[in-house]
């Protein structure tokens, strides 16, 4: 991605702690200068099937996004197997908190933030939104969000899964992985015969059924040549429009070549993806307005 970001011209502080986990729990922040103020902000959480990743990973994606004109923040958080559910979700709204908590000094406007997210990060940034717009969910998860309905103003999910139940049948060599890395995250493998707390961990990751009509206005996308994108991006993308959601969705014909893998939004030189990256830029320009 790199070499599609331009040189110069951002504020950037990397490493912040948001928590006490090490560099687990850092954010780094990128903002364009010259400018002073506030700006509509962009979080960005990582991928990396809750095993794997870093926020060093979309630092290009992010330094990108802040040429537009946004305050831009990429997340660490912890990861299988060492942490497990509802690990990882726990950090990133404490990091969510800590960036309101220091908004002035961040360059943050917090009444104008979306979150965003690619693959086991699309996931969790659904299981956040779920809970800023749905309160039985929350209640249920234990997570008191720290954002509120009125500041999340959308989310970009990008080859997300949002239907764990669907994981153990998903093909290929992709679906063997996120078996693996799922089973990692939830402490051991779920399916028949199961623990009911595993089942119970793996309901609350599942947003599909969870979302309601008041989810914020969501860009989704998945590639024709990623096994998780018809019963995982589509679904979902489906369910948000029967529900009235404002919902922006990029899907491919099938015939598409080459094949659009998991994550082809980050594989900048193929036209889909720079195609992608505008849809999202427009949609953040409409939502942050």
């Amino acid at each position: 991605m790199a070499r599609h970001v331009p040189t110069g011209g951002l504020a950037e502080t990397l490493d912040i702690a948001y928590g006490d986990e090490g560099a687990r729990t850092r954010l780094d922040v990128f903002s364009p200068e010259p400018a002073d103020g506030a700006l509509p902000t962009v979080v960005w959480i990582h991928g990396g099937a809750w095993i794997s990743g870093d926020k060093v990973d979309v630092r290009p994606y992010v330094r990108r996004l802040a040429h537009e004109g946004f305050t831009t923040i990429a997340v660490s958080y912890p990861l299988a197997p060492e942490r497990t559910y509802p690990a990882s979700v726990t950090s990133l709204n404490a990091a969510l908190g800590h960036v309101l908590e220091h908004a002035d000094e961040l360059r943050v406007d917090p009444s104008r933030i979306v979150v965003a997210g690619d693959s086991a990060g699309a996931n969790l940034t659904s299981q956040l939104a779920t809970a800023v717009t749905n309160r039985g969910y929350a209640e249920e998860t234990g997570l008191q969000p720290a954002l509120t309905p009125a500041q999340l103003r959308g989310v970009v999910l990008n080859c997300g899964i949002y239907d764990v139940s669907s994981v153990p049948e998903a093909p290929g060599l992709g679906g063997w992985g996120f078996r693996i890395a799922l089973w990692a995250y939830l402490g051991r493998r779920v399916g028949r015969g199961s623990p009911g707390g595993q089942l119970l961990a793996a309901h609350e990751m599942s947003t599909l059924e969870q979302v309601t009509a008041d989810f914020p206005a969501t860009w989704i996308s998945g590639g024709n040549g990623d096994p998780l994108t018809t019963r995982q991006s589509k679904a979902l993308a489906a369910r948000l429009e029967r529900l009235g959601v404002d919902c922006t969705a990029v899907f491919y014909a099938d015939d598409v070549e080459p094949a659009l893998p998991h994550e082809y939004q980050f594989h900048l030189d193929l036209p889909a993806a720079r195609d992608a990256y505008g849809s999202t830029l427009s949609f953040l320009r409409r939502v942050l307005r």
